[in-house]
């Protein structure tokens, strides 16, 4: 039995990257260097460690994605855990031992995030089998990035003695926060120093051990929320109120800064985090004047830029240095060494509650999709599409009446007490406060055109009595 079992961690609100990621959809649900998600890619790169399904720790608001996504590569969780609220990476982590504990007494932790991007995979394995040695040995193993540049935006870990039995592993001499450009450059120039990855290698137990030792309130409030945890469908949803006790912390400064068992091993494996669209042109394909671009894109002239069109034509003329970005609501323009300010920019959306910074125009569902395609006072339209063998919720609305109108596929519909099949070319109403259904009876998706009216056409007025994903 191979006891590597790997821990991806899901959360994350990937505001960096707007206007792709929002918060219903952060980047690592987003085919950002790849045909695949980032997630996706995480999963897949793990194929011939002969390792265990993966254990993944989720948002509550993205299980539903997670869950398709995997589906999408034809890929198993070994256990997909909703976190109620998000409380950074130690709680994650401890509850994830204690998943793994539950089927492997002796299980070993490969901690992954969902978001970065290994081009390296044969040496990204090869590190991971050589922490695993380390981790049985007792060791808390994380991997250092050989640094290629003195960047302000990782942390940095230094190496210490050499691990005696473990070629290319060191003891940790210690981590050191971001710094600024001055000391970056020094840390690079002594050869001495690594990238904090994010990424680590340990028992189960020893680090469940470790959190008894250096953080107890954690282990204890992640404990209480794991032994109270429900099952829903195919999510383990942790305890609300004991998980929303827990500290919030990262498992570096819970326990990785504190241990005396810490360990490196420095990895040139074509790592990134991916945490800025200047990243994103950094680590990808570029034309001879160093552009980037995605989509629909006419460029003349233009040198440096990375420029991106989900929706129309975005021609760039002239330009240096820019990152352009089209989603169908939002346009993003921004000096490449600028954009940073693109978590600003998701602040005062937030703050003047606009929808820009939750959700795109295409929103995603269990069943399938919806996106806007007009809306006015009293009405809205919009575009829905549900998946073959899927269905909404038996629903009421108290404030608008629908009228469906399907253009391909065929609707089963329960109306009241009716149910009847509407073909493609065919209509039903909806009348405000009858309870309704919309499935997809076929083999092929269903497209219909969707016309809300009525006083109030927020998605909150909704009464579900009856639904196959147990939402509220």
């Amino acid at each position: 039995m191979n006891h590597l079992h790997p821990v991806i961690l899901c959360g994350g609100s990937g505001s960096r990257l707007w206007p792709m990621s929002r918060r219903l959809l952060p980047k690592q649900f987003l085919p950002l260097v790849s045909e695949r998600s980032m997630l996706q890619d995480t999963v897949l790169r793990l194929a011939g460690l002969g390792a265990a399904d993966p254990i993944l720790v989720a948002n509550n608001e993205h299980r539903f994605l997670v869950a398709e996504q995997l589906r999408e590569v034809d890929a198993r969780a070994g256990a997909l855990v909703l976190e109620p609220v998000g409380r950074n990476t130690a709680p994650a982590v401890a509850v994830a031992a204690l998943a793994a504990l539950a089927r492997d007494r002796e299980a070993t932790l490969a901690v992954l995030a969902a978001d970065h991007l290994i081009r390296d995979v044969y040496r990204f394995h090869e590190a991971m089998r050589g922490a695993a040695r380390l981790a049985r040995a007792g060791k808390l193993v994380t991997f250092g990035i050989t640094p290629d540049a003195p960047a302000t935006g990782y942390g940095y870990i230094e190496r210490g003695a050499p691990i005696p039995g473990h070629d290319g592993a060191y003891a940790v001499a210690r981590f050191v926060e971001k710094p600024d450009r001055a000391t970056a450059e020094g840390f690079v120039a002594s050869g001495r120093f690594s990238w904090n990855s994010g990424m680590f290698v340990f028992g189960a137990q020893r680090v469940l051990d470790e959190l008894a030792r250096h953080a107890p309130a954690i282990l204890a409030a992640a404990t209480a929320s794991w032994e109270r945890a429900t099952r829903d469908l195919d999510f383990l949803r942790l305890d609300a109120p004991a998980f929303a006790a827990c500290p919030s912390e990262s498992i570096d400064y819970a326990v990785m800064e504190k241990t005396a068992e810490a360990a490196v091993i420095p990895v040139d494996i074509g790592w990134s985090d991916v945490g800025s669209w200047s990243t994103l042109w950094e680590v990808s394909a570029k034309d001879a004047a160093g552009n980037t671009a995605r989509g629909d894109v006419h460029l003349a002239g233009a040198e440096g830029c990375y420029v991106r069109a989900e929706s129309r034509l975005v021609s760039v003329i002239g330009a240096r240095d820019l990152v352009v970005v089209e989603t169908d609501d939002a346009v993003l323009v921004a000096a490449k060494d600028a954009v940073q300010g693109v978590k600003d920019v998701v602040g005062h959306l937030d703050r003047a509650n606009r929808s820009e910074a939750a959700h795109h125009r295409r929103v995603y569902r269990p069943w399938g999709w919806y996106e806007s395609m007009s809306e006015g006072d009293r009405y809205q339209v919009k575009r829905i599409m549900v998946k073959p063998g899927a269905a909404l919720s038996l629903q009421m609305h108290h404030h608008r009446a629908e009228h469906w109108v399907v253009v391909k596929g065929t609707a089963k519909v329960t109306r009241g007490e009716d149910v009847m099949l509407v073909s493609e070319n065919e209509s039903t109403y909806i009348p405000l406060g009858t309870k309704h259904r919309l499935e997809n009876p076929g083999k092929v998706p269903l497209y219909l055109v969707e016309v809300q009216s009525g006083s109030y056409l927020g998605e909150d007025d909704i009464v579900r009595f009856d639904d196959v994903y147990k939402r509220g």
